[in-house]
Formats: C-alpha cells, sequence, structure tokens
C-alpha cells in the first residue's frame, strides 16, 4: 500500500509538472502524441462537443442515453471535483489511481521522446489527460465516446478525432483574451470542431454565433442541424431530464437531436432516449444535498449566460422558500467577481465570500469590492472547511436553512471534497494551467 501511495505521489508529481510545458502554441503537439501511440482516437465512434455553457452537462446526458441503451461508454471530461480520475471514465467508472500510474508509465517514454526530438513538444497536462483518455477508451474498448473540448475548440488538444458528430451547445463572451472578444470571434473558435461531411448539432445560439456556424458548416459540407428546429418538430416541448433547471432542458434537448443522428449507426430508440435522459447523473449543477439540519445547493455558474440561469434559480428558490438564502461564492478572477456578486447579492440574506485554491482565485478584499451598495445584509469572510468541518455537517446560515454555493467549478470541488472527506484529497493542484 505504501509502495502504491509513493508511485501515485511521483506521477501526480510528474503530471503537475506538465502545467508548465508545452511551449510551442498549437495543436500540432497533440497530432504527433496520437499518431506516437497509434492513434487510438480512431478505433471508435466520437461524439465530440463544444460550446460556453452546457457542454459537461450535454456529455453526461448523452453518455447516459448510450449506457441505456447498452452500449458501452467512454466519457472525457474536465476540470475535475475531487479526484482527477473523474476526467477519464468508461461506463462511469472513474480512472482509478493504480491506473492512472500505469497509464503513466505508457505514456511518459512517448511525451519525453517528443521533447528529445524537438524542444517545447512536450505534452502538456491537458494534453497528457487527452492522449490518456483515448488510449483507454481504445483498451477497454468502447462502443462510443463521448469527448469535450477543454477551451475553445479550434486549437484544443481533443480536436484530432474524426466525430460521427460534433454538438455546439451555446455561445456567450467568456475567454475572451483567448478566444477573442465578440460573439462572432468565439463562435469561430468553437466551430473549429466542425469535421468535412460530418453534421453539426447547434444549440439556441444568438443570431450573430449562429451565423458563424453555419457559414462554417457549409464551407465544409457539413449537415447543420438545429435544436431549435428539432424541438419545434417535437411541437415545442424541450424533453424533461433528471438535471434540475430550464436550462438543463436546452441541453437534454441538444442531446436528444445529436442521438437521433446517430439512428443509422447506433440502436437508439425515442422511448430509450428519454429514458436515459431521465437518469443523468451530473454534479454541481444545482444539486442538492442534504446536510445533517440543512438544505445545501451547489451550482457552478462563472460567466453571463450561465449567470443569467442562476438569477432564475435563485429567484424562483427564494419565491418558493418566501425568504433570502444564505449564498457561498467565490470566483477565479475579477471580471467574473463582477459579474458574479452583483447578480446573486439581491437573492441574499448573509453572503459568505470564500477563495477556491486555485493561483487565480480572488481574494476577499476583491469579491467584497463587487458587492452592490444595495446589499445590507452580513458579509462573512469564510474558508470551505471552516464551513463544512466534517463529511455531511455545514455551518453556514442556521439549522434548517438553504444554502446555495455557487461561482467557480472548483470551488464547488472543494466543498465536495470537504463533503464526502475528512481529509482533503489533495488534487485541485491537478488541473489545468
Amino acid at each position: 500500500m505504501k509502495k502504491r501511495q509513493r508511485e501515485y505521489a511521483s506521477v501526480r508529481d510528474y503530471l503537475y509538472s506538465l502545467k508548465y510545458r508545452g511551449a510551442i502554441y498549437g495543436i500540432d503537439r497533440m497530432r504527433r502524441f496520437v499518431e506516437r501511440l497509434g492513434h487510438p482516437e480512431r478505433k471508435y465512434p466520437v461524439i465530440h462537443v463544444a460550446g460556453t455553457n452546457g457542454k459537461g452537462s450535454t456529455c453526461a446526458m448523452l453518455e447516459s442515453i448510450f449506457r441505456a441503451a447498452g452500449y458501452k461508454t467512454g466519457l472525457f471530461t474536465s476540470p475535475h471535483l475531487i479526484y482527477q480520475g473523474e476526467r477519464i471514465q468508461v461506463n462511469r467508472r472513474l480512472l482509478d489511481r493504480a491506473s492512472i500510474i500505469r497509464y503513466c508509465e505508457k505514456l511518459r517514454p512517448v511525451a519525453e521522446a517528443m521533447e528529445a526530438e524537438e524542444a517545447g513538444y512536450h505534452p502538456t497536462f491537458f494534453e497528457f489527460m487527452t492522449g490518456m483518455a483515448f488510449l483507454r477508451f481504445a483498451e477497454e474498448p468502447v462502443d462510443v465516446a463521448i469527448i469535450e473540448t477543454g477551451l475553445g475548440g479550434r486549437l484544443d488538444a481533443t480536436n484530432v478525432v474524426e466525430p460521427d458528430v460534433s454538438i455546439i451547445t451555446s455561445i456567450s463572451l467568456d475567454h475572451t483574451d483567448i478566444l477573442g472578444d465578440t460573439l462572432g470571434k468565439i463562435a469561430r473558435e468553437k466551430a473549429g470542431i466542425i469535421k468535412p461531411g460530418k453534421p453539426v448539432v447547434m444549440g439556441f445560439l444568438p443570431a450573430e454565433a449562429e451565423a458563424v456556424i453555419a457559414e462554417v458548416a457549409a464551407e465544409r459540407g457539413s449537415p447543420l442541424v438545429k435544436v431549435a428546429d428539432a424541438v419545434a418538430e417535437d411541437g415545442g416541448h424541450l424533453p424533461q431530464t433528471s438535471l434540475s433547471g430550464d436550462y438543463q432542458r436546452r441541453n437534454a434537448a441538444a442531446a436528444m437531436t445529436a442521438a437521433r443522428q446517430l439512428r443509422h449507426r447506433f440502436a437508439l430508440g425515442e422511448e430509450g432516449i428519454r429514458s436515459g435522459l431521465d437518469r443523468v447523473s451530473w454534479a454541481g449543477r444545482w444539486e442538492s444535498h442534504e446536510l445533517a439540519d440543512r438544505h445545501l445547493i451547489l451550482d457552478a455558474t462563472h460567466n453571463p449566460e450561465g449567470i443569467e440561469f442562476l438569477k432564475k434559480n435563485l429567484y424562483d428558490l427564494v419565491q418558493t422558500l418566501g425568504h433570502k438564502l444564505v449564498i457561498l461564492t467565490g470566483t477565479l478572477g475579477e471580471v467574473r467577481a463582477q459579474a458574479l456578486i452583483p447578480a446573486v447579492a439581491p437573492y441574499a440574506r448573509e453572503l459568505h465570500l470564500l477563495v477556491p485554491r486555485q493561483p487565480r482565485a480572488c481574494s476577499h478584499e476583491v469579491l467584497h469590492r463587487k458587492i452592490p451598495a444595495s446589499y445590507n445584509g452580513p458579509v462573512c469572510y469564510s474558508s470551505v472547511r471552516e464551513l463544512f468541518p466534517a463529511p455531511g455537517i455545514g455551518h453556514a446560515g442556521t439549522p434548517g436553512e438553504t444554502i446555495v454555493a455557487t461561482g467557480s467549478i472548483y470551488l464547488i470541488g472543494e466543498i465536495m471534497e470537504a463533503l464526502y472527506h475528512e481529509v482533503p484529497v489533495g488534487e485541485e493542484t491537478l488541473q489545468d494551467g
């Protein structure tokens, strides 16, 4: 046991070091990586999912649809909440630490040989994990792999796949320093996943973004399938799903529409698709937890589009309860704090400001400066372990109250870790740089 712990600690240190690798910008390094691995990403059908919001939930819904139909599924998403093995799942089984050690033993010599051949070509952390996912899915083997992009699409490490169908769930302003400062520019980056002749499913997008996606699809001869049209054909009714929130029904419509595009290859009936949507599990998205004497809702929200959905959920909850809430929040980046804090403050009777354990996390003081003057409730500088000192225990607010924790997905992961683990797992450093 101690030997295995030492081995995993060594692997974790190595993976952490990869956050500072990859001096050459672009996707060429990932192309070289999968070529040297024997192109494992070509050994199973792929569904490739990009978007500003909803891509992780849509991936989870597709995975549930295919698994409910009896297919063996691969699911690659990021970031992780508690364990890095969450990123690479087969039939929703996390990649365990022993397997992470084993795959690192396979991949590390390949990565180091690439660097030896040409400086700057050692894969980054995200590229390394992407290669690990492709290899696991090939070795299992899976019947279908659902692959979520990391950031953008055109230059994302996952964009070496040749998918049977691509999905663009939504477009809004986020990561503007990397993807562009207009909806059109961001849409063009996301549209980079569209492959010649392969259908692309387009979610509910702003007109400017929709025009760009349609243009790229036409240029590449890719059939464009609009989720809005599919919903209209279904009588205007969004499908139901086990995930809470109206926005999740939009994601469910995207997942259903994409699944229908693959009926030529998979046995997917309407009843089976809806059955899969009824049993989706996806942590941290308006997710309810019953603590010892409080009710907790976790919701990862960090950009303008997501905040609009959050505001509606908070409004509905306040109307249902008849009083305001205890709200816990924290973000990465002052721009996100500027959008989030004024949005949640009107629904709070008490605000707890938290600092996620990430380098770009906003300090208590920066978060506090974003609170609008109209807010007159108490403000507390808190930590996750102070508010959740033991599994199943919450100290924010008073017994019987409803607590909402929202903001960075990394913050939500830390809260979940505290809810389930007396001692921190310590894998928050293994996030994408």
